[in-house]
């Protein structure tokens, strides 16, 4: 009988074990994807613009990416494509596990960085509490964390030599005497945003003037010109949409800046930056796939860094032409009491944003994952919008273009100039990488 139960409590402690040892893990790459969101939400919060937000998704990727290349030969190594990339020091802990270092470092690059990068603490307990309850070991994540605070802070001081502390030393825009030039718009009246983000050092490109489109139309007053004609265009357009023509709009506002006013109040409206949805667009794409966690995290550093270059293309045209927007022109041609759908963005409207970002990071999609890639967009529904289908990142990034005239604060010639300035810049990111023998994901 002594046998017997002896025998039993063994097998029960063996059963015991057996159950620990085999707890379920969450995929790591399920991991990315909210990871990435928390930057997104502090910008929010913080209001960032658009093109300082590629600029910190792109660090915090970039120490993701620096400490999964120091791991494997088979991880792209940001030194081969980045022109005066940093040496990267940081003795790996043995416990240390890389690819929860790599998912910390960019919480921790983010903390460093953003303005309220403090509030990246609470999304770092509840990850680490994650990898607790997902049988991750104590000495596991305690060396993987001290392993990523020794990488993100190196990142962090390439990234202070970039140009951006200097921004705020230089000269503060003014708005140019004459019709043809941008003036800040209702209802806020904004100041420029960034007028000298073309002085910050790109990654990849090699300089802001790199990819100069065309000139924009010549502005122009006479009923017969080219300008006329594009400005009556919006104004037509923007009376006569139609109800799908309004939800893409909405869909790709991505407007960081929204003010509603009403008498004497002024109620601001948060949103996402365009960068922020493409960086979330890349993280849906690789989801679909199950793309390999290493993959995942180079996709979105690449993604990430070409927004970031392609902020800077398009900012050194804005400021440029300096463009008068389309509100105002009709305002004063047409409709004194014409309101665009979109609220205007303040700074210049040649040439588009979203045609110029949005263009390039497709075309680095396309590339990595395929032309024909499928998937289901629902990076707006946090904001009340339905999630929209498409069939490739080329129709995401052509609807992306488009929607700027059905929401009224582009022309058409920024719109298609956009998109060829941002295939070029794309274009000329892909060769590079082609260049150091880096390949599809998908064949």
């Amino acid at each position: 009988m002594k046998k017997i139960k002896v025998i039993l409590l063994i097998l029960g402690l063996l059963t015991t074990n057996i159950v620990v040892a085999t707890k379920p893990r969450k995929p790591i790459e399920s991991h990315i994807q909210p990871t990435i969101f928390s930057l997104t939400m502090v910008m929010i919060h913080d209001v960032v613009n658009p093109p300082a937000a590629a600029r910190f998704y792109s660090y915090s990727m970039l120490s993701a990416q620096c400490i999964l290349a120091a791991e494997s030969k088979e991880v792209l190594n940001p030194k081969v494509y980045i022109k005066g990339f940093p040496s990267i020091n940081a003795n790996r802990p043995s416990e240390a596990n890389a690819n929860l270092a790599a998912l910390y470092s960019i919480l921790e690059t983010g903390r460093l960085m953003l303005p309220s990068g403090f509030q990246l603490e609470a999304d770092q307990q509840t990850l680490l509490e994650k990898w607790k309850n997902e049988g991750y070991a104590d000495k596991e994540i305690k060396a993987s964390v001290a392993y990523a605070k020794e990488i993100s802070p190196q990142i962090v001081t390439w990234a202070k030599i970039d140009g951006y502390l200097k921004l705020s030393t230089l000269r503060r825009y003014r708005p140019l005497k004459g019709d043809a030039y941008w003036y800040p718009t209702p209802p806020a009246y904004m100041e420029a945003v960034e007028p000298n983000w073309r002085t910050i050092k790109p990654m990849l490109i090699d300089s802001a003037g790199q990819f100069k489109p065309a000139p924009p139309i010549v502005y122009s007053a006479e009923p017969t010109s080219d300008f006329y004609k594009f400005a009556k265009e919006v104004y037509e357009v923007g009376k006569n949409l139609t109800e799908e023509q309004r939800l893409i709009a909405a869909f790709w506002d991505c407007n960081p800046f929204a003010v509603n006013t009403s008498g004497h109040m002024s109620i601001g409206f948060k949103k996402m930056s365009p960068g922020g949805h493409w960086m979330n667009i890349t993280s849906i794409a690789c989801n679909k796939i199950n793309l390999s966690f290493e993959k995942a995290i180079v996709l979105h550093s690449l993604v990430a860094t070409t927004l970031m270059d392609a902020f800077i293309s398009c900012w050194d045209e804005k400021y440029r032409s300096n463009r008068v927007r389309p509100e105002t022109v009709i305002n004063r041609f047409w409709d004194i009491h014409w309101q665009p759908l979109l609220q205007t963005p303040p700074f210049p409207e040649y040439t588009s944003g979203h045609s110029v970002i949005s263009t390039a990071s497709a075309e680095i999609l396309t590339y990595f994952l395929g032309d024909h890639f499928a998937y289901t967009d629902d990076s707006e529904i946090y904001f009340d919008l339905k999630p929209r289908d498409f069939t490739s990142f080329r129709q995401a990034a052509n609807e992306a273009a488009i929607s700027r005239l059905y929401g009224g604060i582009h022309y058409m010639d920024a719109i298609k100039n956009g998109q060829a300035q941002g295939a070029k810049l794309g274009n000329f990111v892909l060769e590079k990488l082609k260049a150091n023998g880096v390949k599809p994901f998908i064949n």
